[in-house]
Parts: structure tokens; C-alpha cells; sequence
């Protein structure tokens, strides 16, 4: 074998036999849609969790809109959310016709600054989205210290299995969005699921889902009338997980510890290997909280590094190692700059983080041999 070059992707799901047999009995019952297999995984979820509630969507970014909506979240309004994320924390808060306001992250543990929060809430405030970055949780006791009474949403994307001072990603807010995109822990293809404790809220965001129905398609067809179609109380989604989906969860989320366990394992092999290259600062686990290990992200030292981050993600791509940036400064994204009028300095930590984070490859298909060539190929850049 080539010792010079591999295939190392960012990230690669953990699907086999078990999914392709979990997918026989919706296959051949012909209950594809929104059924039982999507009501277990919603079960295990809620109980891995610590939640009463868990209803699965489409997508986590379907989750984050439709808690907003529940909320009755629209114009006038202003939801907190962490300059550092993905797009679509920012762009669900705007197709409520709200108005998001970017706060500063640290550049440490790449999650919002609480204190940040505390000067940005106005009268006009109505939630706060805390994303848990990469697999880390957000300090939630700070943020809400810095914005007593103002409801805080988990954007938990990456932290299935997370946890915070002993409790679980997606049970420490007024609800929880997941996501089950193939680049996750674990994965649905696509999917998504929000987490309450909430039971109202939980009712209002189950009628959502499903078009704004009284009832569920599965009620309906198990009860005494299946011919008489329910009454539609709000204006609706089609936001439903399939039941090919949820029987995929249901086998992915038994697998869950266990894969998060071995991610741990490699991310403290990086961390100890990573020690003696200077102008690399490995992830950040304060003490308290179990990082879900989603990504392995790192910053780059511009003043020690040899060379500039794309350059170096340059030269790891051509041995093999597929690297991404952690994720990107929303308000230095063509949309929330023109609109909003943000300038890249405005957020200088979210600026920082655009400029200098670098995921490496981490996930549960690679070998000892392909973290051994990783760490080898990072020291060989000086």
C-alpha cells in the first residue's frame, strides 16, 4: 500500500446489516410513512435523553423552525443566535419572519458567549438558540443567568449523546432539535428530532408536523373511523419522519454510546499526539460536560502555523485526508452581510473561528492505520 497516500473521508456513517434487516418489516407491512417505527425510536430517544418528549421530524433545521413557530415566534421578534454555525440556525429564524441576532462565540470552545447574550437581549427578545457546536454543549446555566425568563432552544445538531453537569444534550432548554444528517453520530440519511419536556408544547408540535391534524395518520388509521379525515387546528407542515427512517433510528441510537465511546477513544489518541505541534489547539472539554464527539475540530495558530489553514487542508487533501473548516460566520455570508450590513470585523471571535478552525477526519470507520497517517501528515507540515 501506498504510504504516502490514503482515502480518508471527513466522515462516514456506520450503517450494515442490522439497518438493512430493520427496514423489512416497514417494507413488507407497507406502513412507510409516519408509523410504530418512528414512535419506538421517538421512545429510545426520549429515554437515551432524559426527556418526556421526543417527535421526529424531516430534518433538524425543520426541528429549529417548528419549535419557533409552536412558539409563535414571527415579525417584530428577535431570537439570540451564535455568529459561528451553520446557516441554517440563523435562516429558520428568518423564514419565521423574525429577526436574528448574531452574538460572539469563543474562541476556545467555539459555543456562544453568555455574557455576549446578556448585552444583546431586548424587550423584543423571544428565545435564545443555543447550538451545542461540534458535539459540545453550550454553558446553558450561564446563558440563562445572562437572560433570566428568556426561553432557551437547543440547536443539539451535533450533540446526540451529549451532556452538561450530568445531563443530557436536549434536556436542558425549553426544547431540543436533533439531526440524523450521514455527517452525525448517528444517522437517519436525513431526519431529524425534537426534544421536550414541555407537554403542551410537545402537543402543538406534533399537530405541526403533520399538516396541523388533530390526530396523527396512524391514530386515524388505527381508530374506529380511518375513513373520516381529522379537523386541522393551525396551518401546518409536512415535517414527518418516514417509518423506513425510524426503523434505522431505532437501530442507530442502541448503537450510539458505543460508537461515541470509540470516538472519545481516538479524539484523546489526536489530543496526545497533538500536544507537540505548536500552532494546533485541539478541542476544548471543560470540566462537566461529555463532548458527543460529532467533529474534531481544531484551531490553527496563524503566528506559529507554517503556512496559512486552507493551505494546509491543501496539503492534507493531497495525501488523502478530506478536512472542512469547522463551519462558517454567518454574518459573513453573502445574505446576512447585504441584509444586515455586518462587516467580518463586527464578530471578531466568529470571524476568528471561520478563518482558522480545521475538522479532521473522525469517525467510527477508520482504522488505527488511518489515525497513525493523520497525526503523521500533520507533524510532517512542520
Amino acid at each position: 500500500m501506498d504510504d504516502t497516500r490514503r482515502n480518508i473521508p471527513i466522515s462516514s456513517p456506520v450503517v450494515g446489516d442490522e439497518e438493512w434487516r430493520a427496514l423489512l418489516e416497514p417494507l413488507s407491512t407497507g406502513w412507510l410513512t409516519q408509523g410504530p417505527k418512528v414512535a419506538a425510536f421517538e421512545s429510545a430517544f426520549a429515554a437515551r435523553h432524559g426527556v418526556k418528549h421526543a417527535l421526529a421530524t424531516t430534518s433538524c433545521t425543520t426541528a429549529l423552525h417548528i419549535i419557533l413557530v409552536a412558539l409563535g415566534i414571527g415579525p417584530g421578534d428577535e431570537v439570540i443566535v451564535p455568529a459561528f454555525t451553520w446557516v441554517a440556525t440563523a435562516n429558520v429564524v428568518v423564514h419565521c419572519g423574525a429577526t436574528p441576532v448574531l452574538v460572539d462565540v469563543d474562541r476556545s470552545t467555539y459555543n456562544i458567549l453568555p455574557e455576549q447574550v446578556r448585552v444583546r437581549v431586548t424587550e423584543r427578545t423571544r428565545a435564545i438558540i443555543a447550538v451545542h457546536l461540534f458535539g459540545l454543549c453550550a454553558d446553558i446555566d450561564r446563558i440563562a443567568s445572562c437572560a433570566p425568563g428568556i426561553p432557551i432552544i437547543e440547536d443539539a445538531a451535533c450533540a446526540s449523546g451529549g451532556a452538561y453537569k450530568g445531563r443530557s444534550a436536549g434536556s436542558l432548554g425549553l426544547a431540543g432539535a436533533f439531526s440524523f444528517h450521514p455527517r452525525k453520530t448517528i444517522t437517519t440519511g436525513e431526519g431529524g428530532m425534537v426534544t421536550t419536556n414541555d407537554g403542551k408544547l410537545a402537543e402543538t408540535i406534533n399537530g405541526l408536523r403533520n399538516h396541523g391534524a388533530t390526530v396523527s395518520e396512524e391514530q386515524r388509521h388505527h381508530g374506529p373511523a380511518p375513513h373520516i379525515l381529522p379537523d386541522f387546528d393551525l396551518p401546518g407542515f409536512n415535517y414527518r419522519m418516514t417509518d423506513l427512517q425510524g426503523a434505522v433510528g431505532l437501530v442507530q441510537i442502541g448503537k450510539l454510546d458505543s460508537l461515541i465511546r470509540e470516538r472519545k477513544k481516538w479524539a484523546e489518541y489526536y489530543n496526545s499526539h497533538f500536544m507537540d505541534v505548536p500552532w494546533l489547539s485541539a478541542p476544548v472539554v471543560p470540566d462537566g460536560y461529555e463532548h458527543a464527539r460529532q467533529s474534531y475540530v481544531c484551531y490553527v495558530d496563524e503566528e506559529k502555523a507554517p503556512m496559512p489553514r486552507n493551505r494546509i487542508m491543501d496539503l492534507l487533501y493531497k495525501k488523502g485526508i478530506s478536512t472542512r473548516p469547522g463551519t462558517h460566520a454567518v454574518h459573513m455570508l453573502g445574505y446576512y452581510s447585504k441584509r444586515f450590513g455586518f462587516k467580518p470585523d463586527d464578530l471578531p471571535g466568529a470571524r476568528d473561528c471561520d478563518r482558522f478552525t480545521i475538522a479532521l477526519p473522525l469517525h467510527n470507520r477508520m482504522t488505527g492505520e488511518d489515525f497513525d497517517f493523520v497525526v503523521r501528515a500533520i507533524k510532517e507540515i512542520g
